[in-house]
């Protein structure tokens, strides 16, 4: 099969799956339809041992997860189907995608069902024992001591993107079991790209939208960009797994890059470096919002210490190819600047998570630096904060009546409606007519109150109400 190799019990295996075949065959028993190459396929359903089986370690449930311990990570990659690899794997499938430490409540959920009702949607495997589907309902039958698991067999000739392909497939099904955790999904929607798939095709089966996709794919871009600015000298760096919960606030990040890029990308790239670094330092959505393209040089500058403060960055012109003589400036210094901070922070995030991995006054001089910059940011939250209720206050009149203005709009359209079919209660709509005169009047009292040079706007509302008060 390539990659991985064949496991080491492979014969013993296939022989027991091709008894068992036969006798599902002659029984015309169980089977399991999946997509494969194309079209539909049905699987006759076996009941295999659980301890015989191997988990797959090309699995996307884990992907992100593998690189935790880089050290049982290569091992894995080196001896997949020993038992160092194999129980690797074991703790990876039931752990927590955000903090491997702790045991998932989504296994732990999955495992009491096994253990209340059985098993009822089989796995799949390959004719050598391979999991494709059902790894982790592999693991908690295990825990549980079950000895068996039943799993539909792929044909003989599957390859290594066949199974890629069906464990894809069958996991996107509606069906009771764990979902891919937020990285590890978008690691799959990144590998069926490069694997030169219509991005409408891969998102019809993700079940999202094509816009959710590519929204997707940038936030994937910008962890991965994250990650590789994060390497330190001595090889620390940040991990997938530490944007696992994450995913609304990238999702957020980038609905309000598109926004402000519109009208000024090197303003989109100041308004994303700050939410990164605050993102980094583990603020909470409602604080990220508060970063505008303007936050560092109108709040957060001033509070910086010179220890972690980036040095003023200069802007390198940059030639525009086919036009000689012509150059433009590569990014503006706010762009610079607030990238260099972040920068600074991304490393001094993977420094101190490093721990004894790396010398333990470096980590501490790191842990350091991140709460120094956590408390600039707090600092500069405040008058971020301020002026952002203030501002929310300055547009809500305005807002309502906007919103007013588009209920009367449809009443429009409805009155026509109500009038062609003569189905109008011509009392209610006087009333209402009633209503919306004294709401104006009132409106009209506070906005002269107001407006001391009222514009075109409130001067015909003013207007409007003294005439049908006289």
């Amino acid at each position: 099969m390539g990659k991985y190799g064949v496991p080491p019990q492979a014969e013993e295996i296939r022989a027991m799956i091709t008894e068992r075949m036969n006798e599902a065959i002659t029984a015309n028993g169980e089977k399991i339809t999946i997509e494969w190459r194309g079209q539909q396929k049905h699987l006759y359903v076996i009941s295999m041992p659980v301890d015989l089986l191997y988990y797959n370690p090309d699995t996307h449930r884990i992907r992100a997860q593998r690189t935790l311990d880089p050290a049982r990570d290569r091992e894995l990659e080196d001896a997949p189907w020993g038992k160092a690899g194999q129980d690797y794997l074991d703790v990876l499938l039931k752990c927590q995608p955000s903090d491997p430490d702790k045991v998932d409540a989504e296994f732990e959920a999955l495992r009491d069902n096994l253990e209340n009702f059985g098993q009822k949607d089989p796995g799949i495997i390959t004719s050598e024992g391979i999991l494709v589907n059902g790894n982790t309902r592999c693991a908690a039958l295990r825990e549980l001591g079950e000895k068996y698991i039943r799993v539909g067999v792929l044909p003989e000739s599957s390859t290594w993107d066949d199974i890629n392909t069906v464990e894809l497939a069958l996991q996107l099904r509606k069906e009771f079991k764990r979902d891919y955790s937020y990285i590890n999904r978008l690691i799959a929607i990144e590998e069926q790209v490069k694997a030169g798939r219509r991005t409408d095709d891969i998102a019809r089966e993700f079940h999202i939208k094509t816009k959710t996709l590519e929204q997707d794919r940038w936030v994937y871009a910008v962890i991965m960009d994250a990650i590789k600015r994060s390497r330190t000298a001595e090889g620390a760096s940040l991990k997938l797994i530490d944007f696992e919960d994450q995913q609304e606030k990238l999702r957020e990040l980038h609905r309000a890059y598109l926004q402000t890029a519109a009208t000024d990308k090197d303003a989109a790239e100041a308004l994303k470096e700050s939410r990164l670094a605050m993102i980094v330092l583990g603020y909470a959505k409602t604080d990220v919002r508060l970063a505008q393209p303007d936050f560092h040089t109108k709040y957060l500058d001033a509070k910086l210490p010179e220890s972690i403060k980036p040095q003023e960055q200069a802007s390198i012109p940059v030639s525009i190819p086919g036009i000689p003589d012509v150059t433009v400036p590569d990014a503006t210094p706010t762009a610079k600047v607030t990238k260099a901070l972040t920068d600074k922070l991304l490393q001094a995030k993977a420094t101190a998570q490093a721990g004894p991995k790396l010398d333990p006054a470096k980590v501490t001089k790191a842990a350091e630096a991140i709460k120094t910059a956590k408390e600039s940011f707090d600092r500069a939250l405040e008058p971020a904060g301020r002026d952002s209720r203030l501002q929310q206050r300055r547009l809500a009149a305005p807002e309502r009546l906007s919103d007013a203005c588009d209920d009367i709009d449809l009443a429009i359209g409805e009155l026509a409606q109500a009038r062609a079919t003569r189905a109008l209660d011509e009392a209610a709509f006087d009333d209402a007519l009633i209503r919306l005169r004294q709401s104006l009047e009132k409106l009209a009292k506070q906005a002269g109150k107001t407006f001391t040079e009222p514009g075109d706007g409130v001067a015909w509302l003013l207007d409007i109400t003294s005439l049908n008060n006289d």
